[in-house]
């Protein structure tokens, strides 16, 4: 067996691993060497006041780069590269004299089962002999142009803030868009029903989501929900346009498979709209059953009020657009009892990082069987509450609960 703490030990770049919380865990002999600090004086202490930023440096940002890279991290589970920072450290043997230092970190993500970061690999390459080299041939020519690759390291950097801060406004601006397209569903008659959406946190994987309840004639209520390949505004527009869509096909069709052949063919003049899955369910509650079908997306769960289910998943079909020609899509039709709930949802409420979607599906599962005689609104929030990241979503998630 592979002993893996004398492995990290002997790495030969400086590395350290962090909670989430920024505290040190652990750091190999490498890291302890050229950060001039011991065991002791690292673990269990909060990164930030180990290796503050120099007071005396009005223009000092290492801390805060490096911070807002760590939280990125956390925030999205994905590694982030630093461009080379300058972040001075203060000398143990001269209290109050600070060394001019030079680092290029890599911040990467440990994940848990559940897809949540439980730590952070912080790798950095000190380079500051590099920056201060003088006694190479030609000495001042090196000189010049690492003052140079420094400076250019630190334009990229501030280049990057701008993106993000202009990702930050779209996303915001996608938001309020996708607020205004998605309001609550007007009350329908003998339908208790609870919808809840939300968006991914700390990423632009949002506004491709959606959902619909539309009453019909007949004693029927349609149910829908989709989801569009991509994100921000552009995937705002879409999800309005095909939303709409879908909204006016159920009202003039005389099924869910008809709904969505006709939805399928007006996405192929829309622009991004390929390959977006939907999932729509006619309930008749004069006849107690539900139709439904299925374009590529996760199946709906029919929970029964004495807490068994199904997976309605005998009607699905390739994702809108998939096909080069038109094919009539299927249906199957399920019966149902009153008290019984019927449930759709987008793959953010199940999909995980290296996780097979059977996983999830038997998460949600368990979570609805769990709890078959709650209210819709109650249902909703603990499905979301269990089912979801502590952090929140690194996708769209939509969820629509009705009490049959």
């Amino acid at each position: 067996m592979i002993d893996y703490q004398a492995v990290f030990r002997a790495l030969p770049g400086m590395v350290a691993v962090l909670t989430p919380d920024l505290v040190y865990a652990d750091a190999n002999e490498e890291f302890l060497h050229l950060s001039g600090r011991t065991h002791d004086q690292l673990l269990g202490r909060y990164l930030f006041d180990v290796f503050p930023d120099n007071p005396n440096d009005p223009e000092a940002t290492g801390a805060r780069n490096l911070e807002a890279s760590l939280r990125r991290v956390l925030e999205t589970g994905e590694r982030d590269t630093m461009a080379l920072q300058r972040y001075d450290v203060e000398s143990l043997e001269r209290p109050g004299e600070w060394q001019e230092r030079y680092w290029s970190p890599v911040n990467v993500p440990v994940l848990g089962p559940d897809g949540d970061v439980v730590l952070l690999v912080h790798r950095v390459e000190e380079i500051t002999e590099l920056i201060n080299a003088h006694g190479l041939p030609e000495g001042n020519r090196a000189r010049i142009l690492e003052a140079e690759l420094y400076t250019r390291a630190r334009e990229l950097q501030e280049l990057n803030e701008r993106l993000r801060e202009a990702h930050a406004r779209e996303r915001e601006v996608a938001l309020a868009l996708q607020a205004a397209m998605l309001p609550t569903p007007a009350p329908i008659d003998r339908v208790r029903a609870a919808v809840r959406y939300r968006p991914a946190v700390g990423t632009l994987n949002v506004c491709g989501d959606w959902y619909d309840l539309v009453a019909l004639p007949r004693h029927r209520t349609a149910v829908a929900v989709g989801d569009v390949v991509g994100h921000g505004l552009a995937a705002a527009g879409v999800m309005g346009q095909l939303r709409s869509a879908l909204s006016a096909a159920s009202r003039v069709t005389e099924g869910p498979a008809q709904s969505l052949e006709v939805l399928g063919l007006y996405s192929r003049s829309v622009d991004g709209a390929e390959n977006t899955t939907a999932a729509t369910a006619f309930v008749d509650h004069a006849l107690g059953t539900i139709t439904y079908s299925s374009a590529g997306h996760p199946p709906p769960v029919l929970l029964r009020s004495d807490g068994t289910f199904e997976f309605l998943d005998r009607a699905t079909d390739p994702p809108l657009g998939a096909r080069p020609e038109h094919v009539s899509r299927p249906q199957a039709t399920v019966p149902f009892e009153e008290g019984d709930t019927l449930v759709l949802y987008t793959d953010g409420l199940i999909e995980r990082r290296r996780e097979d979607i059977d996983v999830g599906l038997d998460r949600l599962a368990r979570a609805l069987a769990a709890r078959p005689s709650d209210p819709p609104e109650a249902m909703a929030d603990a499905v979301l509450a269990g089912l979801l990241p502590p952090g929140g979503a690194t996708d769209d998630t939509v969820l629509v609960v009705v009490r049959l």
